[in-house]
């Protein structure tokens, strides 16, 4: 695929400069542990500045792009024989990245711990004033220790990075994945409590790079992190996340969601969790795609967005073209590669389909980090409502789901200050056409209804949140995608049900690492899969 790359590099070189994938972390944040006078403001400003949330290079190159992004179809791949293989590699960086400081990741746990133990070591009228820190730390490390679970299982936690703490090095033990879940979302309940009672302070709101110190926004963040969670258990513990899904839907007063206030055109920047790039930041993700996943895929838009005329098509995509005659000429059409082509015929004809939209993807300097959205959490609800209340309930956050990924999508389109051309958003009559007259609106079966909530939820989440795209399409098995299984590698002829533990951790931590190797399998499945 190295053929493809270097020819699709060349045929844009000319839209874009050549711009560095240095970090824009500040120096003293690096390593939290070597920082003379460590504070719980630095040290949380530290924890959010993470490039594994932050549109950035290498996150999206070498994690999303080569791992879930293929094995969710979300991303673009070379059709070759280790296309399923993880790269082992890249496996061990994100998951150094969690534990650890100075890699490309903020290292919230590590941070975490070294917060922990200043704030034990604070007066208590000073514990008093910086509570609030810390507790949105927690929410932070829980939605990031949550992905470690969804994509590995049993994950080292309770005793990771107990140095801080004790002053000795402890290998740590596995904590069982469905405990943890069950803890995380406890945890999220008296979060999202202590947020809805509490009042801000100048110092939260200066270090929160994240929300600005708004406890509202935090309340929300927390209640909606814990609708995911729920809802992601709810195959395999129906019970517990019914009961508490239901009482989130029937008291939105005291369980406030991220939900863009329920408004179909909301404003993304102002109700959803993004981490903003910083002033200083001024790399894009051009290099990231154009080294192999800038290739629209075959699913999301033959099948499902070019069937139901998606109006979300224009920013999340380009038609591309050839150059005839020292003249380009685009292609008449919006379509996706098949995903039954070889490596040499992707190779021969990747200029006859579409790219992924420049503007909005690709040379957009201020492509936020996503964390939450509305869209998501409209979609949650309206899977809640669908499996155990009203299908009108259901049609509704459905259709505001939709419509606030397109409110989504232009957003991030038109927040691009670059020369590209933005575009305008589509008209009511448009979406609305698209909600209730096509092939995505709300109808059928149950069954029907529940997969074509899944689907959206998995195409909403795209590329950038390959991530949970993938957690839901093993959650749900929905949508139906098909994988090429001819000349792959033996063992290696389908994706995985999950991620392998990296050889490091597994040579490094060997005796707690016996405790779970025989679930350390590709074909195991996380607890939450049905």
């Amino acid at each position: 695929m190295k053929k493809l790359i270097i020819k699709a590099s060349f045929l844009v070189f000319a839209l874009a400069a050549t711009l560095g994938c240095k970090k824009d972390i500040d120096e003293k944040f690096n390593n939290p542990e070597q920082v003379l006078e460590p504070n719980l403001p630095g040290l949380f400003t530290a924890m959010l500045n993470n490039d594994r949330v932050a549109a950035k290079y290498w996150n999206v190159r070498t994690f999303l792009s080569t791992m879930p992004g293929v094995y969710a179809q979300t991303a673009y791949f070379s059709n070759g024989n280790a296309a399923y293989q993880q790269n082992d590699g890249y496996a061990q960086n994100y998951w150094d990245d969690f534990y650890s400081t100075g890699g490309n990741g903020s290292g919230p746990l590590a941070i975490y711990r070294v917060m922990e133990n200043k704030f034990n070591s604070l007066s208590t009228a000073d514990q008093n004033s910086q509570r609030i820190i810390l507790q949105a730390a927690k929410v932070v490390l829980i939605e990031q220790a949550a992905k470690m679970v969804d994509l590995w299982g049993d994950i080292p936690y309770s005793e990771a990075g107990s140095l801080p703490a004790s002053s000795t090095i402890k290998n740590p033990k596995y904590d069982e994945q469905k405990a943890l879940y069950s803890t995380f979302i406890s945890d999220l309940s008296s979060l999202a409590t202590y947020f809805k009672a509490t009042t801000t302070t100048a110092a939260f709101a200066k270090c929160d790079i994240l929300l600005k110190g708004d406890v509202s926004k935090w309340t929300r963040y927390a209640n909606s992190l814990r609708l995911r969670l729920l809802m992601r258990i709810s195959k395999t513990d129906e019970a517990t996340a019914k009961t508490a899904i239901l009482q989130m839907l029937g008291d939105q007063t005291n369980f406030p969601l991220v939900d863009g206030g329920n408004v179909a055109n909301y404003s993304p920047v102002n109700s959803d969790v993004l981490l903003q790039p910083l002033t200083t930041s001024n790399s894009d993700l051009h290099d990231a795609f154009f080294e192999g996943s800038w290739y629209a895929t075959d699913y999301m838009l033959n099948t499902l967005m070019l069937p139901a005329n998606d109006p979300r098509i224009p920013v999340i995509y380009d038609k591309f073209g050839e150059t005839v005659n020292g003249k380009f000429v685009q292609n008449a059409t919006y379509k996706a590669m098949p995903n039954t082509f070889t490596t040499t015929e992707q190779e021969s004809n990747f200029r006859k389909f579409a790219v992924l939209d420049s503007g909005t993807f690709v040379f957009n300097v201020k492509l936020p980090g996503i964390l939450i959205t509305a869209s998501e959490v409209n979609l949650l609800k309206a899977e809640a409502y669908e499996r155990w209340g009203s299908t009108t309930d259901a049609k509704t956050a459905y259709d505001l789901g939709l419509k606030q990924s397109v409110a989504f999508y232009y957003y991030l389109n038109n927040v691009n200050p670059g020369a590209y051309a933005k575009v305008d958003l589509p008209s009511t009559a448009i979406v609305d056409a698209w909600v209730n007259t096509s092939t995505a609106s709300y109808s059928g079966t149950a069954a029907e209804k529940l997969a074509k909530i899944a689907t959206q939820k998995w195409a909403h989440f795209g590329v950038l949140q390959s991530t949970e795209a993938w957690s839901e399409y093993r959650r749900t098995g929905y949508p139906v995608l098909t994988f090429q299984t001819t000349g792959k590698l033996v063992g290696f002829e389908t994706p995985p049900t999950r991620l392998l533990y990296p050889g490091k951790e597994r040579s490094l931590n060997s005796e707690n690492y016996q405790a779970v190797a025989s679930k350390d399998t590709r074909k195991t499945k996380i607890f939450w899969m049905p």
